[in-house]
């Protein structure tokens, strides 16, 4: 928490390893602060605005903790589930905004300095067609990252596991736009490198649109070294060095085009020897037969050939993938979800409660009771002493009087009691004063509503064991 100074001499860069010294200032908000940023980019010539992304904090592992329920297997969400090395979670904070947790094998990130560094890094960019990172925790030797949860699975899933229908054709085509426009943004802010480039990095949100999970550009270290473990199939590039180079990202651009072209997992050479033969309808997705138009098609197959050159400098930047994929785009103006045939759910943004929200949110009736005997009747404070001689009849005395006969059974939890007098209390009102009074007298105070309600409840359940002999 707070101002972290690093040196990139330190804390070795993903993007260049001849980059020069440069001072990092990490500025790392307390786990308490809820604020929203509001953030313009610009993509395509149009203002994107992004809100209700919260800015990047530093999360406590107890926090963590609670909000996967002690990290427990039923909240993984990870394809590979418990046997993979870094495991993701579901995750629900404290303020119910609902959250993907990266636990990090305990071998990875050694250096927690370094860990927060690179991950503060990776939390400043925000973007529509990324799953924006929002957080992490360095606690002894757990490393965490906290990221946006993304509701409608992954790529993956929806290719090659698919239930009810096969990924339609223009949801594939817009597949290739958003993950382009997603690497291109990374290469403007200078995160050139993204690891692990594959179907389960790129997952669906609320929307249905396909966004780039954030996760992919932290790297797996211990040393400050890029290292690349989930591949499929590899650039040529990193069999010779073991590294990942920015070339290496547009490589596995190509793969991801296969899958979407092929519905299934085919290596490049293979595939690079059906399009050498011209046989490139071999390599289509045969569920995908009359979605889509020969020309569409043969142009993404001729992006992905571009795309897994074996040489890296004959491959195209991300600004050239962007450009190539967005005339084949014909419905646009279709939702995602309604491509995919998925239901939307309409997201409700949470609640701050009061004490008393919470507590009946939990159905805590012992704290709703404490707390209505605490806070007493402050809506209706005043509302006696306005009262005229003239209006201060006997009738409104009697009623004053029932109400404290049944604040003294509230106290005491003689609930039967309390809601006898509560009743007689609302039914001796006065005509000529009930209307004055109806929105601050007591008779329609919403605290003495609630004490009722929390009288009934308990009052109910004593009357149903009785009946049942309990």
């Amino acid at each position: 928490m707070g101002c972290l100074q690093s040196k990139t001499s330190n804390v070795q860069s993903p993007d260049d390893d001849n980059e020069e010294e440069e001072t990092i200032q990490v500025d790392l908000k307390p786990a308490d602060a809820d604020a929203d940023v509001d953030v313009d980019h610009q993509v395509g010539g149009v203002v994107v605005l992004l809100d209700q992304i919260p800015i990047f904090k530093e999360y406590s592992l107890s926090e963590l903790r609670n909000a996967t329920n002690g990290f427990s297997s039923d909240y993984i969400v990870s394809e590979s589930g418990e046997k993979a090395p870094n495991v993701v979670y579901r995750a629900k904070l404290e303020n119910n905004r609902l959250v993907a947790v990266k636990r990090f094998s305990k071998l990875s990130w050694p250096d927690a300095h370094q860990f927060i560094v690179e991950a503060a890094g990776v939390g400043k960019l925000r973007h529509k067609r990324l799953v924006n990172l929002i957080g992490c925790c360095a606690e002894g030797d757990e490393r965490l990252l906290v990221a946006e949860f993304m509701p409608n699975d992954t790529l993956s899933k929806h290719l090659f596991h698919w239930d009810k229908q096969p990924l339609p054709w223009e949801m594939r085509l817009r597949v290739t736009q958003y993950i382009a426009q997603a690497l291109d943004h990374c290469n403007t802010e200078n995160r050139r490198i993204y690891h692990d480039l594959n179907a389960y990095r790129i997952l669906f949100d609320e929307d249905g649109d396909p966004r780039l999970s954030s996760f992919g550009l932290m790297k797996n270290s211990r040393d400050g070294k890029s290292y690349s473990t989930n591949l499929a199939y590899t650039p040529p590039e990193f069999l010779r060095t073991g590294r990942v180079i920015p070339e290496s990202v547009i490589y596995s651009y190509g793969t991801i085009l296969l899958d979407l072209l092929s519905g299934k997992h085919i290596p490049p050479s293979h595939a690079l020897d059906l399009i050498r033969g011209k046989n490139v309808l071999l390599l289509m997705d045969s569920s995908l037969e009359g979605q889509y138009a020969n020309e569409d098609a043969t142009k993404l197959v001729e992006l992905a050939s571009k795309c897994l050159q074996s040489e890296a400098r004959d491959r195209p930047n991300t600004k050239f993938l962007v450009t190539s994929v967005a005339p084949l785009q014909k419905q646009r103006e279709v939702a995602s979800y309604v491509l995919m045939g998925l239901q939307k759910n309409t997201a409700v943004l949470p609640t701050m409660l009061s004490p008393l929200g919470k507590a009946c949110a939990r159905m805590d009736l012992t704290a709703v009771h404490d707390i209505l005997l605490k806070t007493g009747y402050k809506d209706e404070e005043g509302a006696e002493n306005e009262l005229s001689f003239q209006e201060w009849t006997q009738q409104v005395q009697d009623m004053l009087n029932t109400k404290k006969f049944g604040d003294i059974a509230f106290r005491d939890k003689d609930f039967k009691s309390a809601i006898d007098y509560y009743s007689k209390t609302r039914l001796s009102v006065p005509d000529e004063w009930s209307t004055r009074t109806c929105s601050q007298g007591c008779h329609a105070s919403p605290s003495m509503h609630t004490r009722v309600a929390n009288c009934l409840l308990p009052a109910s359940s004593c009357s149903f064991q009785a009946r049942n002999g309990n």
